[in-house]
């Protein structure tokens, strides 16, 4: 555990457990999340209304992303006074202001604004997530807390993009950012009733995040994660686009599309602790490989809609596997030192998604969902290729 956080100042006792505050953070999770990946699911639309092209509009996911990447790495240091309470609340109305400005965007700067207040938010809340749950129940039920708040993103990935596409289509997609609106407002709403007070317990700084990153093996598995998650954006947010104009699928098939490109996603999450049982080397190289192999296949072929649908649910069963094994990872690797490698993989993943949206945007177009394809499956065969030959990931400790 990291030592900067220590249980017996945190608000939660043995016998008094803040269950109610870690489902508040959870909600919270869910509502970031949902509206980070929206635009992915109503990016023709948006497109279409703004009277821009859909790369340009993807450019929505970039904007986040880096500002994400940003806050992930900064709020620690500048907020290193502030109660850790007050932080979450002042993410989740941020979370609540930016989608009103996108839902009520003119143009496309009120669009970017709003997703620039998302990233603040979504960034801030992903680096004090852990700690902040670690402090809200003893140590014995710390697995426990944190897998309800990862619950959170697996219940975002399942309903973001198809119920958006969905609810996009009968009501318009400001409407669809009204409604995430409103989940935010829920989340503020739980986390003031429930969530205690939470005085500073540590910052982690920059320097110590550069110290954590010259370790041996680390700067590498940062940035195979790096090419790992890139390449999977690059694919997901300019996946509506090749199922409607390559594919020819309309929008109740699309949103059927990505509701099982998300359980498949769920599903994938719980079958990565057997993987990675038996080899986490493994498990990090198959993934991305085996999802190389999905975008070329798509590339190289003109797929029928059944198995356009069935490569992307594959697709998304490989990817749930990823983060999990990237954290599983990260803890082996770096045990002393988790909060500061915990930041630099967030601020990783957030570069990633800015990387795959707005190179991905380009390429789009310019070559279409083909072009995209291409290039994220050799981004992520270039990836898998790094964690064999460069990456040894340490094995479990086993506890007696």
């Amino acid at each position: 555990m990291n030592p900067t956080f220590d249980h017996s100042e945190t608000a939660a006792s043995a016998d008094a457990p803040a269950w109610g505050a870690v489902v508040s953070m959870a909600l919270g999770v869910f509502g970031l999340v949902t509206a980070e990946f929206l635009p992915a699911s109503l990016l023709t639309p948006i497109a279409a209304e703004l009277n821009i092209t859909e790369g340009a509009a993807g450019q929505a996911v970039t904007a986040t992303a880096v500002v994400g990447m940003a806050a992930s790495l900064l709020i620690t240091s500048l907020a290193r006074r502030t109660d850790r309470r007050h932080l979450m609340l002042f993410f989740s109305l941020l979370l609540i202001v930016s989608n009103l400005l996108v839902a009520f965007a003119p143009g496309m700067v009120l669009l970017l604004a709003g997703r620039v207040l998302l990233g603040v938010a979504l960034g801030g809340f992903w680096a004090m997530a852990t700690a902040v749950t670690m402090r809200l129940v003893p140590p014995q039920a710390v697995p426990r807390a944190l897998s309800m708040i990862f619950s959170g993103v697996s219940a975002a990935t399942i309903v973001a993009a198809p119920l958006g596409s969905y609810l996009g289509e009968l009501a318009g997609w400001r409407t669809v950012f009204v409604l995430a609106a409103g989940l935010g407002v829920a989340s503020l709403a739980m986390q003031f009733l429930t969530l205690p007070r939470l005085a500073p317990a540590g910052a982690t700084s920059i320097k110590a995040s550069l110290r954590v990153l010259v370790r041996p093996g680390v700067g590498l598995g940062i940035l195979a994660a790096t090419l790992v998650f890139g390449g999977h954006f690059a694919f997901f947010t300019y996946l509506r686009p090749f199922l409607e104009t390559d594919v020819g699928a309309g929008i109740e098939t699309v949103s059927s599309v990505l509701l099982g490109f998300g359980i498949a996603n769920f599903l994938g999450t719980l079958v990565a602790g057997l993987l990675i049982g038996r080899s986490l080397r493994m498990t990090l190289t198959l993934m991305p490989l085996l999802m190389a192999a999905i975008a070329f296949a798509l590339t190289a072929s003109a797929p029928s809609l059944p198995l356009a649908a069935a490569v992307v649910t594959l697709w998304g069963l490989l990817f749930g596997a990823v983060p999990v094994a990237w954290s599983t990872w990260l803890a082996r690797t770096v045990p002393d030192e988790a909060e500061s490698a915990g930041g630099l993989l967030v601020a990783a993943i957030q570069f990633a998604i800015a990387m795959g949206a707005a190179v991905g945007g380009l390429i789009f177009d310019t070559s279409g969902a083909a072009g995209v394809f291409t290039a994220s499956g050799l981004v992520l065969a270039a990836a898998a290729i790094g964690i064999l030959i460069g990456l040894k990931p340490r094995p479990a400790v086993s506890v007696a």
